[in-house]
């Protein structure tokens, strides 16, 4: 009998995004999650790569496996029609959209959180001292989820950081910002930022905002 080749089943969007070691815990992250995107890869480097990037590029034809969906009609969608979809169509206005803004980078650092159907500021933190832009937009991403899950709203969160979405899917930040005196204050909220994401479930997507077809995002800070 043929060996079974093991799988390693990466998350993108489910309970706790990541990468599985078997279907029966990746079923855990995904089944009842509201469309939840997950997809299986034979090799741990290979998963792992995935999971640092967004999935779209898993649904080209060229590719061997297409992504794995709760909804059935999104098996077999193209790269090019997602783009088409990415382009046309408008944000969802029951969100909340977070932004960092930093003078410098790295420089003086603050973020906020503003309800997209209302523009009102939901949270502001800062300034600190020095910190850069990417640690500011994955702390506002972290402080949106944990608001959002507190107050048990089921919004989508927007960011225009495709590498502070990334850190909070891989639960870790990548950073040459020195450890030190001027920054401290800044890192004990990055350690907490991380605890949080090891210690909680949620249930919001977290989308790229579209800046090229709906300008800057409600949360910028318009200092450009």
């Amino acid at each position: 009998m043929a060996k079974t080749q093991k799988k390693y089943y990466v998350v993108w969007e489910g309970y706790k995004p990541g990468i599985y070691q078997n279907w029966a815990d990746c079923m855990k992250q995904v089944n009842g999650f509201s469309k939840p995107v997950f997809k299986s890869f034979t090799r741990h480097d290979v998963a792992e790569k995935a999971f640092s990037e967004f999935p779209e590029k898993y649904f080209s034809e060229n590719y061997s496996e297409p992504i794995i969906f709760a909804d059935k009609a999104m098996d077999s969608i193209t790269l090019a029609e997602i783009n088409t979809k990415k382009n046309t169509e408008t944000p969802i206005i029951k969100a909340l959209a977070v932004d960092a803004a930093c003078s410098g980078n790295p420089g003086v650092l603050e973020y906020q959180g503003v309800d997209v159907s209302t523009k009102e500021m939901v949270f502001h933190q800062g300034p600190f001292a020095l910190g850069t832009v990417n640690i500011g937009e994955f702390l506002a991403l972290v402080h949106g989820l944990a608001y959002l899950k507190k107050e048990g709203k089921s919004y989508t969160l927007y960011s225009d950081s495709i590498t502070a979405i990334s850190w909070v899917r891989r639960k870790a930040i990548k950073t040459n910002l020195p450890r030190n005196a001027k920054t401290e204050e800044l890192f004990k909220l990055v350690d907490r930022a991380i605890a949080w994401l090891q210690n909680n479930e949620w249930k919001n997507p977290i989308a790229k905002w579209n800046t090229k077809e709906w300008g800057e995002i409600p949360a910028d800070f318009g200092r450009k």
